[in-house]
């Protein structure tokens, strides 16, 4: 059987926001089938080496477990270079033969850089440290992007209202939001 033949699994809204001193990744929680929803609180952001890196991940959730292992190794052989280590996974994603049939995308920081990180090869630190990926990551991303002047608002506030937004948009999205932070130095 085909992979054609299986329903498109849609499953998430990531959102990163570095504002001040600090830096949040936050999910929503809800997985798709078509048009069901599976789970609706799956837990799509990570802490990664020893807690100095979060992630979040929108696509196959296999997949991403995979690329979430294989970032750490990057990482235990790069320490403190999140950028290389992202960068070396970029490679081995789009030359491997195995990881080429990933099907997800990362938003990963650490306390100095935020970073997509895709299979076609791409590690992009967008200018305004803000990263918005998945099926709502759009409608997430222009909703924080508008909030983010707020001065009584703290990076985790806009990060759970800008999901709560784009949950009000997107089908593939609801309001069960985890939040990882790093903590400011």
């Amino acid at each position: 059987m085909s992979q054609s033949n299986f329903p498109n699994w849609h499953a998430t809204t990531i959102l990163c926001i570095r504002k001040g001193p600090d830096v949040v990744v936050a999910g929503d929680g809800q997985v798709s089938m078509g048009d069901t929803v599976v789970k609706s609180n799956a837990m799509k952001v990570r802490r990664l080496h020893n807690d100095t890196v979060i992630s979040g991940f929108a696509g196959a959730t296999a997949d991403a477990f995979t690329l979430f292992e294989r970032l750490e190794a990057k990482l235990e052989r790069h320490p403190g270079q999140l950028t290389r280590a992202c960068v070396e996974l970029a490679k081995d994603w789009r030359t491997d033969r195995y990881l080429r049939k990933l099907e997800a995308m990362m938003a990963v920081a650490d306390d100095e850089v935020s970073l997509i990180v895709s299979g076609t090869g791409d590690v992009l630190e967008p200018e305004d440290s803000l990263i918005g990926i998945g099926s709502g990551g759009n409608y997430a991303l222009s909703a924080a992007r508008a909030m983010m002047d707020r001065k009584d608002m703290s990076a985790e506030d806009v990060a759970r209202r800008a999901i709560e937004i784009a949950a009000d948009i997107c089908v593939y999205t609801n309001k069960n939001i985890i939040v990882e932070k790093l903590k400011s130095k």
